[in-house]
């Protein structure tokens, strides 16, 4: 097909490229619609609620563990390991054998993983739990927008995909202000704790969700071959531009993750729960982009907007690696660009990921996954330099993010062609 057909929004593509559900499933759907979103919703935050729980305890960690400066920026990496290379075993497992199995292994390594991490002695110890920790999460994140494709169609489809959308977007608003409290009562490990519980009962709710991938319509292909085509995605430069432009943000957001908890608690003496409201804050900008996002797109064009929110991202990038550097403005010379920076989510996510899967349309499963692994490698690469360069200034977190946003609209401005506007 031609590397230059235009790009259409997420549910657009995605709903048009999957073949109709069956009818029993669909009726069964409809039936019980309240609690099939509401498990789905649930296993679709595990991405986010596993990571924002636990931020505003990582100064405390550090000290309880006798990590060195920048170590536990490194849970974050080993999570992101587990989290990308996890998606891309647990997609085409599914295919072939159902999606309740793989996701109910999926929420028991993630509760195994969890107490891993509470019971933890060592930095090392924590970094590896939170490895398996991922691989458990990324499998319940991963099927639930299977599952959403394979009982909803059409309208519906589009509007169950966008609701669950918008948990994972409210599911980082909550993370850092329940962790922050959970904090102020209790230890870093009862956080850890919490996600057990949180794992658990949603192992017990997925006992209420039906098979939504009959027999007859699983995949009969061997799992190496179906793994071993993503090779073929990666010789397409428009497929690599839009991978490349939400590849380098994501790790400018995972710095923005791995650094933040030090560079505002440690650094500027904030407190874990006004570090839950800051972060909270580009939250609701993300939220916003979002729904700016799907009232523009027709009218200026997918590509338009994710050039225009990459250039953002560049320019707040070098202006908040100016302001970490210099320490002008304080506090508030952080919080100002950083919120420009993960503000513009809503146009680079999105957009990115529209564009890539309209590539091929008729193999958007698997491009959503390669997509999604390349976002949380790049993810890892960012928290890690954060840690490998940490100084105990914020300037290493300001000077990566920088790098990342430069990155994402170098993609977008010269790998992903314009006439595709």
């Amino acid at each position: 097909m031609s590397l230059n057909q235009p790009a259409v929004s997420v549910t657009a593509t995605v709903t048009a490229t999957v073949a109709a559900p069956a009818p029993v499933l669909q009726q069964e759907a409809s039936s019980h619609s309240l609690h099939i979103l509401a498990i789905l919703s649930a296993l679709m935050a595990f991405a986010s609620i596993s990571t924002d729980l636990y931020l505003p305890a990582l100064p405390a960690m550090e000290v309880a563990l006798h990590a060195d400066a920048g170590k536990l920026e490194w849970t974050l990496s080993g999570y992101l390991v587990g989290f990308s290379l996890g998606q891309l075993v647990w997609g085409p497992v599914s295919d072939r054998y159902g999606r309740r199995l793989p996701v109910a292994l999926g929420l028991i390594l993630f509760i195994i993983g969890s107490a891993g991490c509470a019971m933890s002695t060592t930095a090392d110890m924590i970094i590896g739990w939170r490895a398996v920790q991922a691989v458990g999460a990324c499998a319940s994140v991963v099927l639930a927008r299977a599952m959403v494709r394979d009982l909803y169609s059409g309208h519906r489809a589009a509007q169950m995909m966008s609701t669950l959308m918008t948990v994972t977007a409210i599911a980082p608003l909550v993370g850092p202000a329940l962790g922050g409290q959970i904090l102020q009562w209790s230890s870093w490990r009862a956080i850890f704790w919490t996600l057990v519980g949180v794992g658990a009962l949603t192992l017990v709710a997925l006992s209420r969700l039906p098979e939504t991938l009959p027999a007859s319509r699983r995949s009969q292909e061997p799992l190496r071959r179906a793994i071993m085509r993503y090779g073929e995605f990666l010789q397409h430069r428009r497929v690599l531009g839009y991978a490349g432009a939400g590849g380098f943000f994501y790790g400018g957001i995972y710095a923005y993750l791995a650094g933040t908890p030090f560079a505002y608690i440690t650094y500027h003496h904030v407190s874990p729960q006004f570090y839950g409201v800051l972060f909270g804050g580009g939250i609701i900008g993300i939220m916003a982009t979002n729904m700016l996002n799907s009232r523009l797109v027709h009218r200026i064009g997918s590509d338009r907007l994710l050039r225009g929110g990459t250039a953002v991202t560049a320019l707040s990038g070098l202006w908040l690696a100016l302001d970490a550097t210099t320490g002008w403005g304080g506090v508030a010379g952080l919080v100002a660009p950083l919120f420009l920076f993960v503000g513009v989510t809503g146009f680079i996510v999105a957009n990115s990921i529209a564009g890539a899967l309209a590539c091929f349309p008729e193999r958007a499963g698997s491009v959503s996954a390669l997509v999604g692994a390349i976002q949380y490698g790049t993810g890892i690469l960012g928290s890690a330099l954060v840690g490998a360069f940490a100084n105990g200034t914020p300037a290493p977190m300001g000077w990566v993010i920088a790098v990342m946003g430069v990155g994402s609209y170098l993609c977008a401005r010269f790998l992903v062609p314009h006439a595709t506007d």
